[in-house]
């Protein structure tokens, strides 16, 4: 089953940057209403379940909870500002692959915090970022614009790093439908008021500016976010934003394909890549939980 919903969840946020550029491109849409409105929507579709059957969760949330909800909120909402005006400036294959780099900040973060990751986690990380290379190659910083929109897209990768670790421990206690609302709501109204501040509006858009919005909630949001929310439960947020590095040949083909971008000569081999590096840190996981198992173990039986 999680095998499914990782495959949903890349094939969500892999069709993200196309269609934010491709609605960005062709409408008059701002990129802050993209933001808001895909978490305003997300948040009282994801509501309605939890209200209608178990309706007492959101009266049970606890500090902690809402408090680690508050922090991937406002991490989602600025990263969002980063990544969706990082697609006005680069490219859509430069962009998301910088901004998909969370999982090299999550491994910082978690050293920070006094982690150690084993050799094959790392060596991992270093073939999968080998992937992330080899489809970017030298599609980043051609321009001042272009640096411009690399930087925001770093940024907006770790804003992605933190969004993950506070989802992480949020899940431990949350269910998907409760924290999802929760945090999706959280960060419309945080959008709404960069939006504010900054003079962008969030209504008044033809047909075609609504009919992307809508895509990108669903794609994006609904399937793509929910999905890798959904995993955290289960997950280490390091794996999961390992998944996520498969965004990178995801977007860089559905791009090529619906906005005639030209596909990076290293995107299948990139691809292969990312893959044997996700391969190699879920062997090392396994190994890491599997000898902490036997430690506790023998340290029982003394």
């Amino acid at each position: 089953m999680n095998l499914l919903i990782s495959a949903l969840g890349v094939l969500g946020v892999a069709s993200s940057g196309p269609l934010i550029a491709g609605t960005l491109g062709a409408t008059s849409v701002t990129a802050l209403a993209i933001a808001f409105w895909r978490n305003a929507i997300s948040a009282v579709v994801m509501a309605a379940p939890v209200a209608i059957r178990e309706p007492q969760q959101f009266r049970q949330i606890t500090r902690r909870e809402f408090a680690w909800s508050a922090v991937a909120a406002a991490a989602l909402a600025f990263h969002f500002a980063c990544f969706i005006t990082a697609l006005q400036l680069t490219s859509v294959a430069a962009a998301t692959a910088l901004v998909c780099l969370q999982s090299a900040w999550i491994a910082i973060f978690q050293l920070f915090r006094g982690t150690r990751h084993r050799w094959p986690v790392l060596v991992g990380l270093g073939i999968a970022f080998g992937g992330v290379v080899a489809i970017t190659g030298f599609d980043m910083g051609s321009s001042p614009e272009a640096l411009l929109g690399d930087v925001l897209a770093i940024a907006g990768g770790a804003l992605a790093g933190l969004y993950t670790l506070a989802g992480g421990k949020a899940r431990q206690s949350m269910g998907t439908g409760t924290y999802t609302t929760l945090c999706y709501g959280m960060c419309a109204g945080i959008v709404a008021v960069l939006a504010f501040a900054g003079g962008q509006p969030l209504t008044g858009f033809d047909a075609g500016g609504w009919l992307g919005i809508v895509a990108i909630t669903v794609c994006a949001q609904l399937v793509g976010h929910t999905a890798f929310n959904h995993l955290l439960a289960t997950m280490s947020p390091l794996l999961v934003s390992m998944i996520i590095l498969l965004e990178i040949p995801g977007a860089a083909i559905l791009a090529a394909i619906f906005l005639g971008e030209t596909l990076p000569a290293g995107t299948y081999a990139g691809l292969a890549l990312i893959l044997v590096g996700l391969a190699v840190v879920v062997a090392g996981q396994r190994r890491g939980k599997a000898q902490a198992g036997r430690r506790e173990a023998e340290l029982g039986t003394d």
